[in-house]
């Protein structure tokens, strides 16, 4: 932590190359010795060359500052702090490598969703694979990959269960066209990281469908609480929901067009199969693998959620786009 205590330049690991990894390793770059790490070989080499991600970041020259590391344990040695961006489902494996070969090492991850199978959350397989105690958070909120490497502005919540690690990482890595905000909400950041994926999924079929802008902010308002009760029924704090981690990602996902899941329930709504759509995607699309875990532990939990039990039967119980948002819109009114 010294490194980030006094503001100097750091040595950063980034695991996974997507498009998320790849746009925070060349944010960091400008500030810091900067290391991307991917699984393929042939695309660590290809991007050395060509100065390019051109699979998950085509057009956007990536910056000489940055280091590509095609070996593993090489790119986790001598880091003064580890960040994971690979998909969920990589999360796991990822971290128990990097403790057997540099443990106690500050870790950082972007990972958003729930485990499949298990439904645990980011941090708690961070709990199991490295300690209650290990140095660690989440980096999270509205942001999109392509607008982070091209250098435009964005703000992004870093929550830690240690106030000070969170506060000392802020001052190591904020930027001023990467704005990043303490919190120590962890289960409130990742709820909202996790759940607004499925709910661009119905703001995606609902826009496909031509129901138009009021029925896209009906589900976006009517989805922010759905969150919100979740995240309360786990801990989560009020004002984390509302904020970056929370309304601000929901925001984003469900109205931008660089969304992945909003895409899918675009391409959903057009009557494409779901192997089809991400098959075409070429990207990950949490909120897919997320929608079944989120209605699972929300029955277990009491909690009502419509949008995400629609969106869940939608991708695997073959209920119709069209039938599924009509079933929400035409649900009995309450009180809001």
């Amino acid at each position: 932590m010294t490194h980030a205590a006094s503001g100097s330049s750091c040595r950063i690991s980034v695991f996974g190359a997507g498009a998320w990894g790849t746009a925070l390793a060349q944010a960091f770059a400008d500030c810091h010795r900067v290391r991307l790490w991917a699984r393929d070989p042939r695309q660590v080499d290809e991007m050395g060359r060509a100065r390019e991600n051109a699979r998950y970041l085509p057009g956007i020259p990536l910056s000489h500052a940055l280091e590509f590391e095609p070996d593993f344990a090489q790119a986790a040695r001598d880091a003064d702090l580890h960040l994971v961006v690979t998909p969920l489902a990589g999360l796991r494996e990822t971290v128990r490598t990097l403790r057997r070969l540099t443990p106690g090492t500050p870790l950082l991850w972007a990972c958003k969703g729930l485990e499949a199978g298990s439904g645990k959350l980011p941090h708690e397989i961070i709990r199991e694979e490295l300690g209650g105690d290990a140095p660690s958070g989440v980096l999270t909120g509205p942001s999109f990959a392509a607008e982070v490497a091209r250098g435009l502005p964005t703000a992004i919540t870093l929550a830690a269960a240690d106030a000070a690690f969170a506060e000392e990482w802020v001052a190591a890595l904020h930027q001023p066209r990467l704005r990043i905000y303490a919190n120590t909400d962890v289960v409130g950041c990742e709820i909202g990281g996790a759940v607004k994926n499925v709910m661009a999924i119905a703001a995606g079929v609902s826009d496909g469908m031509g129901f138009g802008l009021n029925a896209r902010a009906a589900l976006i308002t009517r989805g922010l609480a759905e969150i919100s009760r979740l995240g309360r029924a786990l801990g989560a704090r009020t004002e984390t929901l509302m904020g970056l981690a929370g309304m601000g990602d929901l925001i984003l996902t469900c109205t931008g067009d660089l969304s992945r899941n909003r895409r899918v329930g675009l391409a959903l709504a057009q009557g494409k199969t779901l192997a089809d759509i991400l098959r075409d995607l070429g990207h990950v699309a949490e909120g897919v693998s997320t929608a079944r875990e989120v209605v699972s532990l929300a029955r277990r939990l009491q909690v009502e959620m419509p949008i995400c039990e629609a969106v869940d039967a939608l991708l695997r119980h073959d209920l119709s786009a069209r039938t599924a948002v009509e079933q929400l819109l035409a649900r009995d009114p309450r009180h809001e």
